[in-house]
C-alpha cells in the first residue's frame, strides 16, 4: 500500500505556542509510520511557515525549557489551488525543493491564527484537506461568547455569564462591577478567545475582580465573567469516525489543592490536580455525559474532533463549560487518555484523526 503523505502543522503565532509545539512531539513520535509519510511543518511566533526536522526528541514537553519552533531560515511554499498538491520548501540559499504531493494536513495548532477558524479557511482556500475542526465550528468554539450562545439555543444548559470588551470596562467600570455582583461568587474571569486556560483567573471576592479583569484584557479585548459552578469537572471526548461521531468515557479533574484547572495543572503536571479516566460514574451518569457531549458537539456543527468540558452538579445536572476543537495531546492532557480509557491507543486516536481529513 503507497504511503499517504501526512503534513504535521504546528507551533504558531499564539500564547499557546509551546504546547503546539509539544504536542508536535508526542504525534511525531506515534503516528504510524508504516501507514503515512510525514512532513513537520512548524509556525514561528512570528507567523512564518519553516521546514522542520522529523524528531520528536526535539519537542519535549519539559517544564524548564517548553519548546518552540525556531525561524531555521527555509520556507515553506503550499500547493496552489486547481494545481498539483505538491509541497515546496525553498532553502536557507535560495532553492526550491519539492517534497512531494500533500495527502493532507494535521493543524496542532492552539489559540488564535490556528483553532479559531483562520487556518481552516486558508486551506479550504487552496484546496487542502484537513484534519480536525472547520471554519464554523473552530471559530464558534474559540470564541466563548458565541459558543455558549449557540449552546444555549441547543437548550444546553451553560454557566450564567456576562460579556466585557475594553471599551465598556475603560468607559464605565461602575457598571460593570455591577453586572458582575449579580452574579455572585466565585467568579471566573476569562479571555473569549484564549485556551489552555491562559488568563483566567478565579475571583473570591470583590476586590479582586479589576485584576482578573487586567489579567484577561493582556490577553484579548472581550472578557467573560462568569458565575463558578459547584460540581464535579467532567471532560469527555468526541471524535469523528467512519462509523459516525462518537463520545469517549468521561474522565474528570480532580483540585486537591489547586483554586481550578489553570496551565500549569493541564501541562506541565503541577501538583494540585489529579486527571483521572475513566472517571468514578454510575452508567447512568457515563450515558448521561457522553450524550451531552455529542448534543454539545452538534449543537457547533462540530468536524474531527472536540473535548467537551463540563460540570455535574450535586443535583445531577450537567453544565457545559467549554469546547475545544484542538485540544492538548501531550502525555497528561484528558483527550487521549480517555480514548486509551476507551480502547484505542495514541498512535490509533493520530489515524482516526487523519483518516477523517482524508474522508472529506
Amino acid at each position: 500500500m503507497d504511503k499517504q503523505t501526512v503534513v504535521v502543522l504546528f507551533g504558531g503565532r499564539s500564547s499557546e505556542h509551546s504546547i503546539s509545539s509539544a504536542t508536535a512531539g508526542g504525534v511525531l513520535g506515534a503516528i504510524d509510520r508504516d501507514r503515512y509519510s510525514v512532513i513537520p511543518v512548524g509556525i514561528t511566533r512570528e507567523g512564518a511557515f519553516v521546514l522542520e526536522d522529523d524528531d520528536p526528541a526535539k519537542f519535549p514537553l519539559d517544564a524548564a525549557h517548553l519548546p518552540e519552533v525556531v525561524d531555521n531560515g527555509t520556507r515553506v511554499l503550499w500547493p496552489e489551488p486547481g494545481g498539483d498538491r505538491t509541497l515546496r520548501v525553498v532553502q536557507v540559499d535560495g532553492s526550491v525543493v519539492g517534497l512531494g504531493a500533500v495527502d493532507v494536513v494535521l493543524p496542532i495548532l492552539h489559540g488564535q491564527h490556528g483553532e479559531d477558524g483562520t487556518i481552516q479557511g486558508y486551506f479550504d482556500t487552496l484546496e487542502v484537506p484537513y484534519a480536525g475542526g472547520g471554519v464554523l465550528d473552530s471559530a464558534l468554539c474559540m470564541d466563548k461568547h458565541f459558543m455558549k450562545i449557540a449552546l444555549q439555543a441547543a437548550g444546553i444548559s451553560v454557566a450564567p455569564w456576562v460579556t466585557v470588551r475594553r471599551a465598556d470596562w475603560e468607559r464605565d467600570a461602575a457598571d460593570v462591577r455591577v453586572r458582575a455582583a449579580a452574579l455572585g461568587l466565585p467568579l471566573f474571569v476569562k479571555p473569549a478567545r484564549a485556551g489552555s486556560s491562559v488568563g483566567v483567573s478565579k475571583v473570591e471576592g470583590a476586590d479582586e475582580l479589576d485584576a482578573a479583569l487586567a489579567v484577561a484584557f493582556a490577553e484579548d479585548d472581550k472578557v467573560l465573567i462568569e458565575t463558578g459552578v459547584s460540581g464535579r469537572e467532567i471532560e469527555v471526548a468526541v471524535l469523528e469516525t467512519a462509523e459516525g461521531v462518537r463520545a469517549s468515557l468521561p474522565g474528570e479533574v480532580v483540585l486537591t489543592s489547586r483554586g481550578f484547572y489553570d496551565f500549569e495543572g493541564k501541562y506541565l503536571g503541577g501538583d494540585g490536580v489529579d486527571v483521572i479516566c475513566p472517571a468514578e460514574l454510575t452508567e447512568a451518569e457515563t450515558a448521561a455525559i457522553q450524550e451531552a457531549g455529542l448534543r454539545a458537539f452538534e449543537a457547533v456543527d462540530g468536524r474531527g474532533l472536540a473535548r467537551v468540558d463540563m460540570f455535574l452538579t450535586p443535583e445531577g445536572t450537567l453544565v457545559v463549560n467549554e469546547l475545544n476543537t484542538m485540544p492538548g495531546f501531550t502525555p497528561i492532557s484528558m483527550f487521549p487518555k480517555c480514548w486509551v480509557a476507551s480502547g484505542l491507543s495514541y498512535g490509533e486516536l493520530i489515524t482516526e484523526l487523519v483518516e477523517a481529513g482524508l474522508r472529506r
